[in-house]
């Protein structure tokens, strides 16, 4: 797993590359840790997951986490660029509702 990111104005977007399972959670989630920490001024978050080749409930569960550090600095969170596998896991738990399309 890969993490990028790109901050324009008050916008931070995370780019999220390879797989987000069981075995990746534990990086991704101490380096999404410490990039937000970075950014608490950003004034939305953007979690791009174009180049996400596979997702499991542990990935819902790490962006829900990552939603709720977000929500007590009151910074919006939003998903963009889901393919359709990932897409389904997202539909399925329902993370558009709390995390909306970008």
């Amino acid at each position: 797993m890969e993490i990028k990111y790109s901050k324009k104005k008050d916008l931070l977007t995370v780019f999220l590359c390879g797989e987000l399972d069981e075995y990746s959670a534990k990086y991704v989630r101490e380096s999404l840790d410490g990039l937000l920490d970075e950014n608490l001024t950003s004034k939305k978050v953007v979690f791009d997951l174009s180049e996400v080749s596979f997702m499991d409930s542990t990935g819902i569960g790490l962006l829900i986490g990552r939603y709720k550090k977000l929500k007590n600095f009151s910074i919006p969170t939003y998903i963009t660029g889901a393919g359709v596998a990932t897409e389904k896991v997202i539909e399925l738990a329902g993370l558009y509702s709390i995390m909306p399309k970008y």
